[in-house]
């Protein structure tokens, strides 16, 4: 049996519908049942024969963490750290999702999976924290560093920027940070492989969609999708701006561009171009953006 942990997130809603369609033999939950809790973790699995656990609950509020260190560090460091004490007593296998944001962005090139961390924001420390918790705590789990995640779910930067585009006639984006966007769809998809492989070997792993770019590039692909599906019409002058001339509580890396050829090579996959996703989201999504 898969407990789904953190369903009605934005990644854990496309990977509920996957376990749905798949038929699929799993239990789901979100706050109802509180990942900073042992003792209601150690009462909630005591009779449920669970074997894979993945875990989509974060405190995800990059910003707000700066006020909040507390709370992040409860959710996301104490919180996986008893996930995986309860994987380990039900001999289950962990697959937690974690952040480009555990790099501190001085780095021209990719980040491997092998390059050391060193966040400069509390979301991005406290996400490492949780990722050491795991690694110190059980040998049988996955831990899938993401970046840029989006969906038809929740809040993100596509829902953000067709909001902006209806309302302004001038937009200002940041082009002078580096990664790669990630569709949701996209995500749950790989973190399904593994489990379909059920491989023998563990431990970190970086996925994306494929390519770099910036926000601003990012911002102007929205945008000229969002026109061809009839979502915008009106003209919008996107405009490329520096970190510094948009001021956030919390410090961002300047690149976390991540190397996806370990999981691409350990489990088979076929990554696609973060464009392609974009299109096919918005595409498929105009309905509800």
């Amino acid at each position: 049996m898969i407990w789904l942990i953190g369903n009605r997130g934005m990644l854990g809603m496309e990977v509920e519908t996957l376990l749905n369609r798949q038929k699929r033999d799993h239990i789901a939950t979100d706050v109802e049942v509180d990942i900073t809790n042992i003792e209601q973790l150690k009462e909630f699995v005591s009779n449920k024969p669970i074997s894979w656990i993945i875990n989509c609950a974060a405190y995800t509020s990059v910003d707000k963490a700066e006020d909040e260190p507390e709370l992040a560090f409860k959710i996301n460091a104490d919180g996986p750290l008893n996930i995986a004490q309860i994987a380990v007593k039900k001999n289950a296998r962990l697959i937690h999702i974690s952040t480009d944001y555990v790099f501190d962005g001085t780095k021209e090139g990719a980040y491997l999976e092998t390059d050391l961390p060193n966040p400069i924001n509390i979301y991005g420390k406290s996400k490492f924290k949780g990722e050491k918790n795991i690694a110190e705590t059980i040998k049988t789990y996955f831990i899938i560093r993401s970046a840029w995640l989006y969906g038809k779910n929740g809040a993100n930067f596509v829902r953000t920027m067709l909001n902006l585009f209806r309302e302004k006639t001038e937009v200002k984006i940041v082009a002078d940070q580096w990664s790669s966007p990630t569709y949701a769809s996209d995500l749950a998809e790989a973190v399904i492989r593994i489990i379909d492989i059920d491989p023998v070997t563990f431990g970190l792993y970086h996925f994306t969609n494929e390519g770099r770019t910036n926000w601003y590039q990012f911002a102007t692909e929205i945008y000229n999708f969002a026109k061809i599906e009839g979502l915008i019409d009106r003209y919008v002058r996107v405009l490329p701006i520096e970190t510094g001339q948009y001021q956030t509580k919390a410090k961002r890396p300047v690149n976390s561009y991540l190397s996806k050829e370990k999981i691409s090579r350990d489990f088979n996959l076929n990554l696609i171009p973060w464009k392609e996703s974009l299109a096919r989201f918005i595409s498929t999504s105009r309905h509800g953006l």
